[in-house]
């Protein structure tokens, strides 16, 4: 074996066995996922106490849940999924091992449509059109363990189930991922698929038009790594430039002394299976809200307002406790030539409040300053050395100048 086949060899190795390992990972986190929907229709037909829980059963369970760390389950809308997936993918029943099924509901209970007590809707699609139509054959348990559980998202959303086995079919023939699924679906490739003369084109340019699915974009799914309790790294979304700036952003506010404490780094929120990150969110005890700052190495856009105004708008629904007052955004966007930094201050009319944050934050002034040298700095060293070690938050950063 010569030395260039050796490594030829273990290269394969790795990717098929990296490969098995992230399939099994899927399947457990999907199994996991169908078997809480059928302890959930278990208790709601037959708990002894489900009428003390009636409709805040999900908001209950998600809280019991996310106080015992179950991550991912602390939100009613996942349980609420796990539900619908139960419903709408029965044949799952088939991969269970015996310590399972001797829990879970019989068959016959398995297809009735549930109505969500909390709003009166029923979470199993209806088929539209005649009730005389024909429904689709399920797919086997062990093509229906090939999606992703974010894909399973996508699917069950669907309320028409010869839709729903369409999109079903041309994932996998393409292996598309989570995104490009979504891609299809919002760009109506059934509808469009079903309206064309020639069908097959029509899929086929939509095939043309999708890489396939990798092993690493399964296994940096958020919900993946949450369920191994693995932590979601900031180098998975971040360039090394963009790492050092926000470890010494994040000093630099730290080292103002006007009451900013950190609380998250690359902070997540999920908006319809779509996941956002808050490149840092601290809490400022003088004003008692939220700093959210979100860092671009590259101009300022106008869509970037827009995604700050999202982000606010979000923790505002989502993440305020009692006595918070609203949270502001910071966004950070620069290049090698041009810095500018613009506070989000959506919503605060009063201008005495107004007045208050911006005598705590920093100027703008002096974030530009800071960041404008921060990074002519790490571009040096950088430039001088590509193979030193990659700058962390324990390097030396700018002193940031104290106010009077």
């Amino acid at each position: 074996m010569k030395y260039a086949d050796l490594v030829k060899t273990i290269n394969f190795a790795n990717r098929k066995l990296l490969g098995r390992a992230a399939a099994a990972v899927n399947e457990s986190l999907v199994i996991r996922n169908w078997l809480i929907g059928a302890y959930i229709v278990e208790f709601e037909q037959n708990g002894e106490d489900r009428a003390r829980y009636g409709a805040r059963l999900l908001e209950r369970l998600a809280t019991d849940l996310g106080e015992r760390n179950m991550k991912g389950l602390d939100d009613p809308r996942i349980l609420r999924d796990c539900r619908t997936l139960y419903r709408l993918y029965p044949q799952m029943r088939g991969t269970l091992s015996r310590e399972f099924v001797a829990d879970l509901p019989a068959r016959s209970e398995i297809g009735q449509t549930l109505t969500d007590a909390s709003t009166g809707k029923s979470d199993t699609p209806a088929i539209r059109g005649t009730v005389s139509r024909k429904s689709p054959a399920p797919l086997s348990p062990q093509l229906a363990l090939q999606f992703s559980w974010s894909q399973l998202q996508e699917l069950i959303r669907l309320d028409d189930p010869w839709k729903r086995t369409f999109y079903e079919t041309e994932c996998l023939k393409g292996q598309w991922s989570v995104r490009q699924l979504q891609r299809q679906i919002g760009s109506l490739l059934y509808e469009r698929t079903g309206l064309s003369k020639d069908k097959e084109s029509v899929v086929r340019r939509a095939h043309g038009q999708e890489p396939r699915e990798t092993v690493q974009e399964l296994l940096r799914d958020p919900y993946v790594l949450e369920f191994t309790g693995l932590a979601q790294r900031p180098a998975y979304s971040e360039s090394d430039l963009e790492s050092a700036l926000l470890n010494h952003l994040q000093s630099f506010l730290l080292e103002l002394g006007a009451g900013f404490c950190f609380e998250a780094r690359q902070k997540r929120i999920t908006v319809a299976n779509k996941h956002d990150y808050i490149d840092l969110v601290f809490y400022h005890r003088r004003l008692r809200c939220h700093v959210l700052l979100d860092l671009k190495v590259r101009p300022f856009r106008h869509t970037d307002a827009g995604q700050m105004n999202f982000y606010l708008n979000w923790w505002k629904a989502n993440a305020l406790e009692p006595g918070d007052q609203a949270p502001v955004g910071i966004l950070v966007c620069s290049d090698r030539d041009r810095t500018e930094v613009e506070f989000a201050t959506a919503g605060m009319d009063n201008q005495l409040f107004v007045s208050r944050y911006l005598m705590a934050l920093p100027a703008a002034e002096q974030l530009q300053r800071f960041l404008e040298a921060d990074r002519a700095r790490i571009e040096a060293l950088t430039d001088r050395s590509s193979s030193e070690p990659a700058l962390t938050a324990k390097s030396p950063v700018v002193k940031p100048a104290r106010k009077k």
